[in-house]
C-alpha cells in the first residue's frame, strides 16, 4: 500500500470530523469532506475557521491552507481520489458497517480507511467490505486538532500492512499513535478513563466528595503528573532510587486493598441529577465555549513544553 498521503477524505464532519479536517489542512494536506446533514458545509468551514488560530500557534506545515478544503454532497465523490479516509460517522454498528461498505467500494484500492470509532469493533465495521484488509481503527482524542493520541488497531481481516501504514501516516503528521493489539470494548484510553470515572461517580454517590472536589483532586494533583508521564513512569519515580520494584514491594499490598474497595455505581436518575447539579455549580456561570477556550490556551502551552522536553516522553 502506498504510504504517501497527499489527499485525505473526511467522512462525516461533526465535532470530531471537523477537528480532523482542520488538523489535516494544517498539515498541508488536501481535504475532501462530505456529510449528508443540511448546512454541514457551512458548519464545517466555520469550525475550521475557529480551530485555525490554535493550529497557527502550534505551527502550520508548508502549504497549509483552509483553501485546500473541498466539500462534496456525495460520499463517493469525496473518497474517489483519497489516499487516506478518516470516517467519523454515528457510533452505531449497523450504520458504520454500511458506511464502510460504501467507502470501500468508492475509494482507490491503495487508500487506507480509518474509523474514529470510540468503541466499536473493527471486525464488525469491515464485515461488508470487499477489501476488509484496509479497514483500521484510527481513534483520536477530542479535540483531534490538538490532542496527539490516536489509537490504531485492526479487525479479524485487517492486514498488518494497513496497520503499519496508518501508524506511519499518523506519525508523519505529528500524532502519537499507539497500537491496540487486539480488539477490546472501548480500546485502551477510554477504558482507562472509564476506570477513573467509575470511582469518581462512586465517591459522589457515597457523599465522600463533591463534583468540584473530585475535579480539583485530579486537576491539581495526579492529573498534573499524568500530563507529563503515564501511570507506570509516575509509579517508577514514586519508588525513589529503587524505582518500580521498590514501590511494588512496599505498596503492592495496599494497592490491592484499594482495588478491592473501589465502587461499582449504577447510573441511577438520582446519581445523574447529583452530578449534573454539581457540574453546574462548579461552572460558576462559565459557558461551554469559555471553558473550552481556557482549556485550549493552557493545552497549547503544555504541548509546547512537552515538545521541548523529550526526556519525559515514553518511546512507543
Amino acid at each position: 500500500m502506498d504510504s504517501t498521503v497527499k489527499r485525505v477524505a473526511v467522512v462525516a464532519t461533526g465535532v470530531i470530523g471537523a477537528s480532523w479536517a482542520a488538523y489535516f489542512l494544517a498539515q498541508g494536506l488536501d481535504v475532501e469532506a462530505t456529510d449528508p446533514a443540511e448546512g454541514a458545509e457551512q458548519r464545517l468551514r466555520d469550525a475550521v475557521g475557529r480551530h485555525w488560530p490554535a493550529l497557527e500557534q502550534q505551527g502550520l506545515a508548508p502549504g497549509a491552507s483552509m483553501a485546500r478544503l473541498r466539500f462534496h454532497a456525495r460520499l463517493e465523490d469525496a473518497v474517489a481520489q483519497a489516499d487516506f479516509v478518516q470516517e467519523n460517522g454515528p457510533e452505531r454498528e449497523d450504520f458504520k458497517a454500511d458506511l464502510m461498505r460504501r467507502i470501500d467500494a468508492a475509494a482507490p484500492p491503495h487508500a487506507i480507511v480509518a474509523s474514529s470509532s470510540s468503541g466499536l469493533s473493527v471486525s464488525a465495521m469491515q464485515a461488508r467490505c470487499a477489501r476488509p484488509e484496509r479497514i483500521v481503527l484510527g481513534h483520536p482524542f477530542n479535540p483531534p486538532h490538538m490532542i496527539p493520541l490516536v489509537e490504531v488497531g485492526g479487525g479479524e481481516k485487517t492486514s498488518p500492512a494497513a496497520i503499519a501504514a496508518a501508524m506511519a501516516f499518523y506519525t508523519a503528521i505529528g500524532k502519537r499513535p499507539i497500537h491496540v493489539r487486539r480488539e477490546i470494548l472501548g480500546h485502551i484510553a477510554n477504558r482507562l478513563q472509564a476506570a477513573l470515572w467509575r470511582e469518581a461517580f462512586h465517591l459522589v454517590n457515597e457523599g465522600v466528595a463533591s463534583v468540584a472536589d473530585i475535579d480539583t483532586a485530579i486537576a491539581q494533583g495526579p492529573g498534573l503528573r499524568w500530563a507529563l508521564m503515564g501511570p507506570f513512569m509516575n509509579l517508577h519515580l514514586s519508588g525513589g532510587d529503587g524505582g518500580m520494584a521498590h514501590l511494588l514491594a512496599h505498596l503492592g499490598g495496599p494497592i490491592e486493598g484499594w482495588w478491592d474497595d473501589l465502587g461499582a455505581p449504577r447510573m441511577t436518575p438520582e446519581l445523574q441529577r447529583r452530578v449534573v447539579e454539581g457540574v453546574d455549580q462548579a461552572l460558576g456561570g462559565r459557558t461551554q465555549a469559555e471553558l473550552a477556550q481556557a482549556r485550549d490556551v493552557v493545552l497549547i502551552g503544555l504541548l509546547r513544553a512537552k515538545s521541548a522536553s523529550p526526556g519525559l516522553d515514553t518511546p512507543t
